[in-house]
């Protein structure tokens, strides 16, 4: 499953049989916390650091094998070992920054065959160092007001609906207006004198061939000389750069995912006098990229990662990560009625072997997303890309990504995907009990945040035996709204979307009277505390209504 794929099935939880189905770290005890721990995976015990081996379980941290793959959730990538010996040479010295980023800049260029390169503090830092680079045309007066854009020429930045994403809100805090457009009639229409630059992720299908590919756009987009920007992010590199030969500007790249830099480095390759604008918006200059700071451990540790990735031998790796999945397919199959299946890398997106393991679920009497929270809760911890039941087709199933584990992980994750699946599971009996109120009705919920309060309310429909449906009304929106109802536990789900971001509502509690509180379950955003009253609405007498006449009919009162 791919990064943004993940990231936007962990924000939209669905409803299903029996209480909500939900990530297997939500549904944790241990997540049920006061308001100053509620959300945390788990409540680390206080320790003092000790360098070694050992160093994360000394605070309390246990680590996680990564079978999922370069989410920065869990850490992106691990460097390089080439990478960590430069860092470590890099941090025992002084440097003036600036000549590094252009020593660096030049080397990048070199190896690259771009026209230049620069490294940012992430691919989300490194667009919107570019966004400002093309709102300010290097001009320092207009860098200082930025996000204030009054009185400047630029101001929009224009994206195919395909390319909005979480992400693009690196581009929005540079204060531009973000125009959306559908088709290449409407891209065409939209470009003006305060077009600044086209923003294009290239993941999706629709960025090689669909109508606004990269090649079209560019076709336009130079015509008007109007900076591209590709969002390369969990990309490996090509050389040479494939985007930057059909047509983009810039195309940024995550440093920690495939490339194994520095996890908070990121790699900008493309035309020299708008990456020297770039720079120019990016710390160590004040301005709105000071808050971006890249340190000369960054620098060299970036230029080593690619200096090392012309160098590595990516067929082979690919060949030992198809391997590591072999083993495990070969001690997983061993199980009557686990099949599984290996994907070769494909593409340049998040490329990784992948395998597949399926069973059917009422075989073995367990759930994927009940063997993914086995793996994600206890020792030996491990990810993987989630879990996933099919109940028309009576299957069940998990993915295992190989491109970010290490030798002899797949040991450990086929062992404990083994054990899991060979023991003996009861039979689950579901038993639904009756609700235990009736929720139907006007709610006012008060929800206290890490920090402040907010107010909102739950408007909920008639109640259907232990299924109820309403209307949330959020801080900003009004929302759908759906759950049950179970004895005396009550689980409501909503869902916010706004500028391709979404805020997954899980409103899990127990009813005492009339009121019920619990947890805010807010997906990535952790969670809060809730409490539900019933409103104390006032009835209106129901007086006569009469309906007005037109066109010489007599009105009518009843």
């Amino acid at each position: 499953m791919k990064r943004r794929e993940i990231i936007k099935t962990l924000s939209a939880i669905p409803v299903a049989g029996g209480m909500m189905s939900i990530e297997p770290f939500v549904t944790s005890e241990i997540q049920k916390k006061p308001v100053s721990d509620a959300g945390l995976l788990s409540n680390p015990a206080e320790g003092a650091l000790a360098l070694g081996p050992q160093i994360y379980q000394s605070i309390g941290v246990e680590p996680v094998i990564n079978c999922k793959g370069t989410f920065t959730a869990v850490g992106g990538s691990v460097e390089l070992s080439e990478v960590r010996k430069a860092v470590d040479y890099a941090s025992q010295n002084y440097v003036y920054i600036d000549e590094l980023a252009m020593a660096v800049g030049k080397r990048l260029a070199a190896i690259t065959g771009a026209e230049w390169g620069m490294v940012s503090s992430g691919c989300a830092a490194g667009m919107k160092h570019v966004t400002i680079a093309c709102l300010t045309d290097g001009d320092p007066e207009k860098l200082v007001r930025v996000p204030d854009l009054t009185g400047f020429t630029k101001t929009e930045v224009i994206a195919p609906r395909y390319s909005r994403n979480q992400y693009d809100h690196a581009i929005r805090n540079a204060g531009i207006k973000l125009i959306t457009v559908d088709t290449m009639d409407e891209l065409k229409n939209a470009i003006s004198s305060r077009t600044a630059m086209i923003y294009l992720f290239s993941a999706p299908q629709e960025y090689n061939e669909g109508p606004l590919s990269v090649d079209n756009v560019a076709a336009v987009a130079k015509e008007k000389n109007i900076p591209i920007l590709v969002d390369a992010a969990a990309e490996v590199l090509t050389i040479p750069n494939i985007h930057l030969k059909r047509g983009a500007t810039i195309v940024a790249y995550s440093g920690g995912k495939a490339i194994r830099g520095p996890q908070c480095a990121g790699l900008l390759l493309g035309k020299k006098d708008l990456l020297f604008a770039a720079w120019q918006a990016s710390s160590p200059h004040h301005g709105p990229g000071r808050d971006n700071k890249v340190g000369k451990e960054e620098h060299i540790g970036m230029l080593a990662a690619v200096e090392t990735w012309v160098k590595r031998n990516h067929p082979e790796e690919e060949k030992t990560w198809i391997s590591w999945l072999e083993y495990i397919s070969k001690k997983v199959t061993t199980v009557n009625g686990v099949s599984t299946k290996i994907t070769e890398p494909q593409g340049v997106d998040n490329r990784t072997a992948r395998l597949s393991i399926s069973w059917d679920p009422a075989a073995l009497n367990i759930t994927a997303e009940e063997v993914a929270a086995d793996l994600a809760e206890n020792k030996p911890r491990i990810v993987i890309g989630g879990g996933r039941t099919n109940p028309r087709e009576g299957t069940t199933s998990i993915s295992i990504s190989a491109h970010m584990m290490l030798p002899g992980d797949e040991k450990v994750v086929a062992d404990r995907i083994y054990k899991i699946l060979a023991q003996k599971h009861e039979k689950k009996e579901v038993v639904v009990e009756p609700p235990a109120a009736v929720l139907s009705g006007n709610w006012d919920v008060s929800v206290e945040y890490y920090s402040g309060k907010g107010e909102h309310k739950l408007i909920l429909g008639k109640q259907e035996g232990n299924d109820i449906r309403g209307t949330h009304k959020s801080t900003f929106s009004m929302l759908d709204i759906a759950g049950k109802i179970e004895g005396k536990k009550v689980r409501l789900q909503s869902s916010y979307r706004d500028n391709a971001e979404t805020v997954p509502f899980t409103f899990d509690g127990v009813i005492d009277g009339d009121s019920f509180s619990g947890v805010l379950y807010l997906g990535e955003y952790r969670s809060a505390n809730f409490i539900a009253k019933r409103s104390e609405s006032r009835q209106r007498p129901v007086n006569n209504i009469t309906v007005p006449s037109y066109g010489g009919k007599k009105s009518d009162s009843w």
